[in-house]
């Protein structure tokens, strides 16, 4: 059954590897290792390696759930019950998994994609090469030493009378 519905559909990460190879001029498992060998070289074919990466990775956990929810449709009679519901709403979200990712690559092999001209694009590729390596605002808690102020001891104390 299911090997009808591969061969009536295109293969996303199939699809996509061929674009990836066609526009950097070598295969997969090179364009991979000169990345890993010199990731600041190629900015592009860094951010590509990586979400490549990510689409493949999804794309394993969208083929594992959709073997569980067939096995598990075969054992069912007429009726679905709720475990195997919930595998199927788990192939639903490794669908949209896959399919966000396979974007973000498509984006990226797109020169002309929105966002990627401009004004805009020409901050994010300004900020991109300055190499700022931690986010924008900050993300974690400031700082706290572990003793109270000396103000707060004082008041603690006043409080305390």
């Amino acid at each position: 059954m299911s090997d009808d519905i591969a061969d009536g559909t295109e293969d996303v990460v199939g699809v996509l590897t061929e674009q990836i190879e066609t526009r950097f001029g070598m295969g997969m498992d090179q364009l991979t290792a000169a990345v890993a060998a010199k990731p600041a070289a190629d900015p592009d074919a860094t951010d590509v390696v990586k979400w490549h990466g990510l689409l493949a990775e999804s794309q394993a956990v969208l083929d594992r759930a959709e073997d569980a929810l067939l096995a598990a449709l075969e054992t069912q009679p007429s009726e679905v019950d709720d475990p195997t519901m919930d595998l199927a709403h788990r192939v639903n979200a490794a669908v949209a998994a896959r399919d966000g990712r396979a974007l973000v690559v498509r984006w990226l092999l797109d020169a002309d994609a929105p966002g990627k001209k401009g004004l805009a694009a020409e901050r994010l590729a300004r900020a991109h090469r300055a190499g700022r390596k931690g986010p924008a605002v900050q993300t974690s808690p400031p700082y706290r030493p572990a003793t109270a102020p000396a103000s707060a001891a004082r008041t603690a104390k006043v409080a305390q009378r």
